[in-house]
């Protein structure tokens, strides 16, 4: 099997997983993620995506790849946000991006660091967490 029927073939199975019907832009922007060695930001995947799609489609996608555990999103020091795929433990409503997000400060590229967990935080009585981020700005190996 060509990696490229690998890959629509692991694309529909993450849609049909997910209850989602298969469409075209659906297809290209999961596609964009999966071949993607980092997070995608919004304009990014406009740009990947041509004129294909407008921007009210991929805004439309993410809000629905997100709610259904596909992605999960990742602040950026400018206070814009990029996507990356989660992993199989996400689910519907209920993320476990657990993980630290290394962001380059030479590339721009955010890498989802998969095995640097975030560390347990101490909260004060009466607080409650609902959602850990992480994100460690540096140099990445390939700007070394």
């Amino acid at each position: 099997m060509t990696a490229s029927r690998m890959n629509e073939t692991q694309i529909d199975h993450i849609l049909k997983h997910n209850q989602l019907s298969v469409t075209d832009s659906r297809k290209k922007i999961l596609e964009l993620f999966l071949s993607s060695n980092g997070a995608l930001a919004h304009g990014d995947i406009e740009k990947k995506t041509g004129e294909k799609f407008d921007r009210v489609t991929v805004y439309r996608t993410l809000q629905v790849f997100m709610e259904k555990g596909i992605i999960h999103t990742i602040p950026t020091a400018d206070n814009s946000v990029r996507y990356a795929l989660c992993k199989d433990d996400c689910t519907e409503g209920h993320h476990h991006d657990n993980h630290v997000h290394f962001v380059c400060s030479s590339c721009g590229n955010t890498i989802c660091l998969e095995d640097v967990t975030v560390p347990d935080v101490k909260l004060p009585k009466g607080f409650q967490p609902e959602e850990f981020q992480m994100v460690v700005t540096g140099v990445c190996r390939e700007c070394q």
